[in-house]
């Protein structure tokens, strides 16, 4: 009966705490606020939103403006330029480098954020090298499996700045799809751009609940 109620107790704790976030606002109205600041981005944008169906359709590419939406995610994604790779990553362990910048979707006074405001960035060097100042991180990839650590800590970094050692679940989601390796002399590289909801991204939007833009790169080293 004791175990029950602390079970029960906890549970309280966490919807309460979910519940009075946000000025009092509900979790379920940070969502909606989160949607709309999501459709808001996409109309000013004209982003041309298409089916998974489609997408495959296309042989997984995106042609200008559009964006996949990954049903199960959330997450609306363009791919820029699947890399220099043979082909996609398959099962096993790899040491990868991104580089990134994470723009704020939606205003929130409570969070002293604006929409359109970058809030981290480490495409901060001109004609970087990929393999340096960048995200680096273990990936390992089991199945439909999926999951990486940074392995680098960096001021400027999602690592450093965030304080996070899991890299966000909204980074990998493309690495289905990209053939990511070194850069090649023709400057050639694995990039997308992302728009990612609370639960797919940092520890900071999952537990504040808001949106990001994100472009980022990535190379295989």
């Amino acid at each position: 009966m004791k175990k029950n109620y602390l079970l029960w107790a906890v549970t309280a704790l966490i919807m309460l705490a979910l519940q009075s976030c946000n000025n009092g606002k509900t979790y379920a109205e940070m969502k909606e606020e989160e949607a709309d600041a999501i459709n808001k981005y996409i109309l000013e944008n004209d982003i041309k939103v298409i089916s998974e169906a489609d997408f495959a359709a296309q042989d997984s590419v995106t042609f200008e403006n559009q964006y996949v939406l990954l049903e199960e995610s959330g997450v609306y994604m363009h791919i820029d330029n699947r890399g220099p790779g043979k082909e996609v990553l398959k099962d096993g362990t790899y040491d990868m480098v991104a580089r990134f910048v994470e723009i704020a979707l939606q205003t929130r006074s409570d969070l002293g954020i604006t929409a359109g405001d970058t809030l981290l960035a480490n495409f901060h060097v001109s004609n970087p090298s990929y393999t340096i100042k960048g995200e680096d991180f273990k990936l390992t990839i089991s199945g439909e499996s999926y999951s990486a650590s940074f392995t680098r800590s960096d001021s400027y970094s999602m690592y450093g700045m965030y304080g996070t050692v899991a890299v966000p679940s909204g980074w990998l989601i493309p690495l289905r799809y990209l053939k990511p390796g070194k850069t090649t002399d023709s400057g050639e590289i694995a990039r997308v751009k992302l728009i990612v909801p609370h639960s797919e991204g940092t520890s900071s939007a999952t537990q504040s609940v808001y949106p990001c833009f994100y472009e980022l790169t990535y190379v295989k080293l």
